[in-house]
Parts: C-alpha cells; sequence; structure tokens
C-alpha cells in the first residue's frame, strides 16, 4: 500500500479527507490508558529540573552515554552508567529508587536500552523524553568539564561536535 492510499475501514471510520481524522480517534478510555502508559514511563526536562530546584527530586538521573561524553557535561547529579555496562553488579550499586536514564536526544536509544536493562534487573525506570539535548535547549544548568551557560548553548556543548 503505497504511502498516501487508505484502506477501506481507515476510510469508513474516519474522515477521508483530513490526514489527522482519517484514522477515527480511540475512545476516550482508550486514549487515557495510551497516555497514562506513555507518562508512565517517561518524564520530561521541564519536570525533572523542577523537581531538582524544588528539592522533591525522588529518582536519580542515570546518564546511559559514554564516559567521556558524560565527563564533558551530564545533568546535576546524574550518574554515569554507559547502557553496554549495566550488569547486575553494577545496578547494585545505584541507589534504591526510582531511575530516570538520559543520552544525547531523540536521535539516540542509550537512554531506552538502559531502561530496558535497568528494568530487566527489576528496577523502576523512566525515560527523560529529549535527552540532554532538550534539557540544554530549555536552559537547565548541566555540571561537568563544560558547564552550559543558559542562553550560550551551542552544539558543541551537546558534545556532538569538537
Amino acid at each position: 500500500m503505497s504511502a498516501g492510499a487508505t484502506t477501506e475501514s481507515a476510510a469508513t471510520t474516519g474522515s477521508p479527507g483530513s490526514r489527522v481524522t482519517m484514522v477515527a480517534p480511540m475512545p476516550a478510555e482508550v486514549a487515557f490508558g495510551h497516555f497514562q502508559a506513555r507518562l508512565a514511563c517517561e518524564a520530561d526536562p521541564a519536570d525533572v529540573a523542577r523537581d531538582i530546584a524544588d528539592g522533591t527530586a525522588e529518582f536519580t538521573l542515570v546518564d546511559c552515554r559514554p564516559v567521556g561524553n558524560y565527563t564533558k557535561t551530564h545533568l546535576p547529579g546524574a550518574t554515569s552508567l554507559p547502557w553496554p555496562e549495566i550488569t547486575e553488579e553494577t545496578v547494585r550499586a545505584l541507589p534504591d529508587g526510582l531511575l530516570v536514564t538520559y543520552c544525547w536526544g531523540p536521535s539516540c536509544n542509550a537512554a531506552t536500552k538502559g531502561a530496558m536493562l535497568l528494568a530487566t534487573h527489576g528496577r523502576q525506570v523512566k525515560e527523560l523524553i529529549g535527552g540532554i539535548e532538550y534539557w540544554i535547549r530549555e536552559g537547565h544548568p548541566t555540571e561537568g568539564r563544560r558547564p552550559v551557560v543558559r542562553g550560550q548553548e551551542k552544539p558543541t556543548d551537546w558534545g556532538l561536535t569538537a
């Protein structure tokens, strides 16, 4: 089926002229379950930053990028644990409670891999959507050898270039 094609069932359940409604929306109770499940597995930079600033952060940030990138810049108080190094032993060394993983940003899945492995070891975990890229874009502070100064962010701060 081509990208622009519609099936008969999609055309009969939604509005054939609209790309948004060509597939009918879910019933409210189904949509609620979907969004609740996403929020149970994800956190956003603004909420994490607010909890840190308010002193209500009941989680540990886990940077799943390579150690060198963590050393350059990382989220305040984060622990470095690159996803390939997640083992039963390294998981035991983490503080108790909720873990929030992060990596570069939307084009990186190290945080997703890390979250999956941490959950495999029985830990409660959420993934920071947007990663360090969106953390910096939103103007939140970082730590490390090259902490980011608000208003002076650039791609080199994300560790993507030299």
